[in-house]
Parts: C-alpha cells; structure tokens; sequence
C-alpha cells in the first residue's frame, strides 16, 4: 500500500534562505530539519552560494549540525552519505531543467516534482543497497540506474 505524500511548501524565499543560513551556523531547530528543509537547503547552496563547494562540503555540514542538535552520526542515523549525494545530483538535474526563477518558487516545484519525493534515490538503488552501512558511510553507485545528467 502507498500513501501519497504531500510535502510541505514555502511561502518565501527568505524562509529558505533562513533554513540554509541556520544549517551553516548550527542554529536551525532540530524540528526544522525536515525532508523539505533538506532539500531546499540543497537547492539554495547550489544556486546561491558558490562560495560553498557543495559536493566537497555537504558531509561536513550535515553532520556537524546533526552533532549540534545532539543527533548522533553513526552506522545506523545521521548523516547518509549516499541519500544525500543522490539528492545532490537531482537537485542539479532539477535546476538545470527548470525555468522558475524566485527561490520558494524553484524549491516548490522541486518539491512537487519526482526528484522531491522521499523514495527518489530507490529509482537508482535496490533498498538493501541504499540503506547499507557502506551507503551511510560512503557514497556507493547506484546499482539500479545512473543518476539523470
């Protein structure tokens, strides 16, 4: 049985902002870190900070906040190095197809759209890959299909 999900959407662009500044600073509230902060939170480093390199950085910045909101970063929660890396190249591939120019707008339609899905990254990877400690710890390539270019 599966139960459609709908996320929950901004209403302006300074709430995502808000979100990717308090992510950097370890000060966003643990109960804001959703999977819609997530992933605008991604989209918002890629399109407005390339002082940040995203793909060198993401695992540090995730899980430095995840230690200063008291999560733990270990083979089991936390930080997922290979969710996070798919969600990276989708958030990419979204940017590079969409026409949308304000932010929430953009984040939005992303939401909305399959690359905002929470079962995204299984298109890629089987379900025993994907949430193997190796694919925690590491990034793994998908064994189902390549990510979109």
């Amino acid at each position: 049985m599966t139960t459609e999900y709908s996320p929950r959407l901004f209403e302006r662009d300074s709430d995502i902002r808000t979100i990717g500044e308090g992510l950097l600073a370890c000060t966003l509230p643990r109960a804001a870190w959703t999977h819609e902060a997530h992933l605008g939170a991604c989209l918002w480093l890629l399109s407005e900070r390339p002082d940040i390199d995203v793909d060198a950085e993401i695992a540090g910045i995730i899980s430095r906040y995840n230690a200063s909101v008291g999560g733990v970063n270990d083979d089991t929660q936390g930080y997922h190095d290979s969710i996070t890396r798919a969600y990276v190249a989708g958030v990419r591939w979204f940017l590079s197809e969409t026409e949308a120019t304000e932010l929430a707008a953009r984040v939005n339609a992303m939401l909305l759209s399959d690359v905002g899905r929470r079962d995204w990254p299984l298109r890629f990877y089987s379900r025993e890959r994907l949430f193997s400690v190796e694919a925690r710890r590491g990034f793994v390539e998908p064994d189902l299909a390549p990510f979109p270019d």
